[in-house]
């Protein structure tokens, strides 16, 4: 199960820190880097992209990495043309990647992943002829001497790898992907040797990694990716679990890392709603019975997160993806101490997962520079400016602190008392709390880098005329609703409700059904004084989810017991279609089925026609209703705040106009924290 773990005093987080030994090689921490599908993987021309994407993460520390998944054949493309290694003339390319690595210190594995009914083409194969509910086609049944054949393509993917310079391979077996889809009954209806028994189901994944290491020798690592923990109906009980376990450390497996849900589990296991390290009892559980060197998974997003998962024994490595997108010095950063340094991923999934799963390259919303590093480049200025920014939300922190860092005079403005614009309204939200870090870390970052910020001080024309440039990030405010009865005592925009300044009713009516709508209605749900959100709290997260470690997947006879709602809650939007439609691709599930679970009425296709003490009178389908409500909360979108404008280009001086002082739309921090980056680079 692993070596032990020594306590240093000198070093912080000693067990992170502590080299893995693997017999024939080792690791110089126990950190993995998980594998995340970035884009750069499916383009020859990318490749050195990819190449400097990993080369910055292993020069920031990372022991060991893994690759995005690449398909062993055509028929495992997750999409037409994408990530695959198959012929001897694509190894070159990833020879980039391993030596780019290897400069720093640094191990990388190559994922094989092979999509099953997860592909998103045509010639996708299965156990059984099956479809997917997450993609369009149905998949082709695999004949006995087609599975063998597939076999026969993963260990020629493993031996690419091998002469590509890679250190070994992960073979994705987890989150429902081809291994899955023989593993369980619910895609498995074989009557052949790899169907019917437990022993049948689970004879491909054994001989994937029987006959890799048979092929590549002893001194190659392979991780195995096992979904200890389906999440589904009809998947894999524990004792299978367990069973399948010993088999691949028998069969040659070096490392075993855990995977948590199949991609069409209705349960969330990585968004920023799910607590921190929620899933590491099950790899717990796990290393105690299965004496191979285990790696654990989801939500473990801070160094003393992961310290305690290994210092309590849960796992001997850790695995943290998209923590290593948002700041690529991580480790280096852990082992000087200096974690209030860590940009820490927050989970929002909406540059890294959303991107992927919308065929657009990956990167992250706290840090623009991901998978982007030879195009969003931070280099010292050679003409240092006064530069005044106008805004201390995430638009104005990016470019204030970025223009600091690379040399220039930075005075932020700010009108209220603290720094974080919108963010300080997102950190409310059950769910939402790890916005607290991104706010602590620009504080950290505005001292290291010598802004001088000026609190409760809005910017005017004369303070700014000493300034060479001014970039104007003043944010956003709600945008005001024209209605009969708007003045009504019962009604309240969005902030001043999230903010508290305003007492809410029991009864509530929300008017727009966006991201902010959702995010209210998520606010007006919960008792505050609790203290304690699901987000917070892993044994009220699965009560409310439905998930017992003791039952089939997680979930087979579980009934989820969602939390009493503190109101009854009507969210409203003009449009006939679905509601929050525009919120993110992998999230907005999750926020649909919350608000559901709890009582949340959804009504579309309104009309509002006035508010008066009766409550909100609206229309729907020139039907007239009442909603007797205690209080309307406004939700109708933002405007921008560019009063300073007009002014600043009419005297002559330099302005740019970032975040929601540019559009108003929908508050959208990534490209706030990206638009502010980009001009502060350009300076």
């Amino acid at each position: 199960m692993g070596t032990g773990y020594t306590t240093y005093i000198s070093m912080p987080y000693p067990n992170l820190l502590q080299p893995l030994d693997l017999g024939f090689t080792s690791i110089k921490n126990r950190v993995l880097m998980g594998s995340m599908h970035t884009g750069l993987e499916d383009k020859a021309a990318d490749f050195p992209r990819l190449a400097a994407y990993f080369a910055e993460r292993a020069k920031g520390g990372v022991g060991l990495m893994v690759t995005g998944g690449f398909a062993p054949n055509v028929a495992g493309w997750l999409a037409p043309f994408s990530s695959m290694l198959r012929f001897g003339y694509q190894v070159k390319r990833h020879r980039l990647v391993t030596r780019a690595v290897h400069d720093h210190d640094s191990k990388i594995c190559l994922q094989i992943l092979h999509a099953g009914r997860y592909g998103y083409h045509p010639l996708i194969v299965s156990a059984s002829k099956t479809r997917s509910p997450i993609a369009p086609f149905t998949a082709r049944a695999l004949s006995t001497r087609g599975v063998h054949a597939q076999i026969k393509a993963y260990v020629r993917t493993a031996k690419l790898a091998q002469q590509a310079g890679y250190d070994g391979v992960e073979v994705m077996g987890s989150e429902g992907y081809f291994i899955n889809q023989f593993l369980v009954q619910r895609t498995n209806q074989r009557t052949d040797e790899f169907g019917g028994s437990y022993a049948n189901r689970m004879r491909l994944p054994v001989e994937i990694v029987r006959q890799i290491r048979a092929a590549c020798g002893d001194n190659f690592i392979i991780i195995y990716r096992l979904s200890m923990l389906d999440l589904v109906p009809q998947g894999s009980s524990w004792d299978e679990v367990i069973e399948l376990g010993q088999a691949i450390k028998q069969a040659g497996a070096t490392l075993i890392n855990t995977g948590i849900g199949w991609h069409e589990a209705r349960i969330p296991t990585i968004l920023t709603p799910v607590p921190r390290a929620a899933f590491t009892e099950v790899t717990a559980r796990f290393r105690a019975q299965v004496d191979i060197p285990v790696v654990a998974v989801n939500r473990i997003n801070t160094p003393e997160v992961a310290e305690e998962v290994l210092a309590s024994g849960q796992a001997d490595m850790v695995s943290m993806a998209r923590p290593l997108l948002a700041d690529a010095e991580f480790v280096n950063k852990a082992a000087a101490n200096q974690a209030r340094r860590i940009n820490t991923c927050i989970a929002c999934n909406q540059a890294c997962l959303d991107h992927t799963f919308s065929n657009k390259t990956a990167s992250c919303l706290v840090n623009p520079r991901a998978c982007h590093e030879t195009l969003l480049t931070i280099t010292p200025t050679r003409s240092p400016q006064q530069i005044a920014v106008v805004g201390a939300g995430p638009a104005g922190l990016a470019a204030a602190c970025t223009a600091a860092e690379r040399g220039h005079k930075v005075v932020l403005f700010e009108a209220a008392g603290e720094i974080g614009g919108q963010f300080n309204l997102a950190k409310r939200i059950p769910g939402k709390e790890e916005f607290h870090e991104t706010i602590r870390y620009f504080q950290q970052r505005l001292q290291d880098t010598g802004v001088e910020l000026r609190l409760n001080t809005a910017a005017g024309m004369p303070a700014l005329q000493p300034f060479d440039t001014v970039i104007l990030a003043a944010g956003v405010k709600p945008r005001p609703l024209r209605l009969p009865g708007i003045d009504h005592p019962m009604v309240v925009d969005y902030m001043h409700c999230i903010n508290g300044s305003e007492p809410i009713g029991r009864r509530v009516a929300i008017i727009g059904a966006g991201g902010i709508g959702f995010d209210t209605a998520e606010f007006l749900l919960h008792d505050h004084s609790a203290g304690t959100s699901p987000s917070q709290d892993t044994e009220l997260f699965f009560k409310i989810w439905g998930v017992d470690l003791d039952a089939r997947a997680g979930i087979e006879n579980v009934k989820p017991t969602p939390a009493p709602a503190m109101r009854e809650i009507h969210l409203l939007q003009r449009k006939t279609s679905k509601p929050g439609k525009g919120l993110g691709k992998t999230s907005g599930w999750v926020h649909r089925l919350t608000l559901r679970k709890a009582g949340v009425k959804f009504v579309t296709g309104v009309s509002y026609d006035r508010i008066d003490d009766d409550g909100l009178h609206i229309s729907i389908d020139d039907q007239p209703q009442t909603l007797v409500v205690d209080n309307v909360v406004i939700c109708a979108g933002q405007l921008s705040v560019d009063d300073l404008l007009q002014p600043l280009q009419q005297s002559g001086k330099t302005v740019h106009v970032i975040g929601g002082a540019k559009i108003a739309a929908e508050i959208d921090a990534k490209r706030a924290i990206k638009e502010g980056t980009e001009v502060a680079v350009i300076l």
